[in-house]
């Protein structure tokens, strides 16, 4: 089993660019940087929302990488443009190919 973060957020259209422009960094810190990191999925929803699905190797990892917050230049890049956190919720995969 993967831990899953998901996470939905506010970003207005004319900051979208940037926000999709910072995203290779944020990724880039959290591949260095974070222990257990897995990899992310970023998706646009309607109403300059957006989702962000981010795998974890264990609970730990993400609530460690939680804790650490934007504490490198890409992650905190990223998270400056983003306007308001609408949820943030932790789950775990069940597909049989995670077992």
């Amino acid at each position: 089993m993967t831990t899953v973060e998901i996470t939905r957020f506010r970003v207005p259209a004319a900051r979208a660019d940037a926000l999709l422009a910072a995203r290779p960094a944020m990724l880039r810190d959290f591949q260095t940087d974070r222990t257990g990191f897995l990899g992310a999925r970023l998706i646009r929803l309607p109403a300059d929302e957006w989702l962000d699905i981010v795998f974890w190797r264990s609970s730990e990892d993400f609530a460690e990488s939680r804790r650490r917050g934007g504490d490198r230049p890409g992650i905190q890049a990223f998270f400056e443009l983003i306007d308001e956190v609408v949820s943030s919720e932790e789950g775990t995969t069940l597909d049989p190919a995670d077992a």
